[in-house]
């Protein structure tokens, strides 16, 4: 069982005032580290409109180097423009990861546009940054992995790394939409593409991780890290049907040698909700990066990141 030291929360986007695009939420934080500072980006959301409607944004917070709990700036402007009318990425940015690519920073989001008979579906586009990652490009209006037969819809939660000079991007798809007291909640489960230049994809095609509570466990957030010769998954669960009353989000953990078989072992996870306070309910969209010889570990608190995020460091080693 991993051991990991509950650092505290860095971040709560009630804090801030005066962005009306970023009122509430830090979801999906993922880490691009610089020289003196590291950059957190994450998805957060505007007031709602007259019709109770919300859009997604993504932006950015600064950490000190050497203290990750010293916020040095915030962005300005959201790093991603909106789609434009009709586009998969018209009502959202949400979520996203960054990578290092020569000079630039390419970052991998998922657009969602509004549904009729379901809240909302989502596709994977990609943007590039020439200035260090404060504003994104994209390279066009349309996603660069989307549906397909066997993926039908919500193709989201994109992860990117690069592993022995190849890319590969985990992510969930949507299996089907579940009637729950009246409402539609998706059933996701995690999946993963492959790609040399990092545009054109190979689905693998199968489910990555098995399940646990039952067939219409939702798994997603596949943040994947490789340490001590082994593929290192952290994830984050959940049962739809119990969903809206439970808030049980949950982290699971997996590994594997190939980055296609993955062995789940939830118990080594070794982190859990907290007594009380934010992240007393659920913890979830887990990002596990190192830094200065450490290892550490990003995550959501209740709600979904609705009150920002925290940090958790590595006891031990990933073993």
């Amino acid at each position: 069982m991993f051991s990991w030291r509950k650092l505290g929360r860095i971040f709560n986007p009630a804090d801030v005032k005066g962005k009306f695009w970023l009122n509430e939420y830090s979801q999906a934080p993922a880490t691009l580290i610089f020289d003196n500072y590291v950059r957190v980006y994450f998805s957060c959301r505007s007031k709602r409109d007259k019709l109770g409607q919300i859009v997604s944004y993504s932006a950015y917070v600064d950490l000190d180097r050497k203290n990750l709990f010293n916020i040095l700036n915030i962005a300005q402007e959201p790093v991603l423009k909106l789609g434009n009318r009709g586009c998969f990425d018209e009502f959202g940015t949400y979520p996203m990861s960054v990578i290092k690519k020569n000079n630039e920073v390419w970052v991998y989001y998922a657009g969602w546009t509004r549904c009729e008979s379901v809240p909302f579906n989502t596709a994977i586009g990609v943007g590039i940054s020439r200035n260090g990652g404060v504003k994104f490009d994209k390279l066009g209006d349309g996603p660069i992995l989307s549906y397909s037969p066997d993926e039908p819809f919500i193709i989201s939660g994109p992860k990117i790394r690069n592993f022995n000079d190849h890319y590969y991007l985990f992510y969930i798809c949507g299996r089907k939409w579940l009637l729950v007291n009246g409402n539609p909640e998706m059933l996701v489960k995690i999946r993963m593409a492959k790609s040399t230049d990092g545009l054109t994809w190979v689905k693998n095609n199968r489910n990555l991780i098995s399940d646990k509570i039952d067939k219409n466990e939702c798994q997603e957030s596949p943040d994947v890290f490789y340490k001590n010769r082994k593929y290192h998954m952290f994830f984050c669960y959940w049962n739809p049907t119990t969903f809206r009353e439970s808030k049980s989000r949950k982290i699971g953990y997996a590994y594997s040698d190939d980055l296609i078989n993955w062995t789940r072992n939830d118990f080594k996870a070794g982190i859990d909700v907290s007594e009380e306070g934010w992240d007393s309910e659920m913890l979830a969209y887990p990002h596990v990066f190192e830094l200065d010889g450490k290892i550490y570990m990003l995550y959501l608190g209740n709600e979904v990141g609705r009150y920002g995020f925290g940090l958790a460091e590595l006891v031990g080693e990933l073993k």
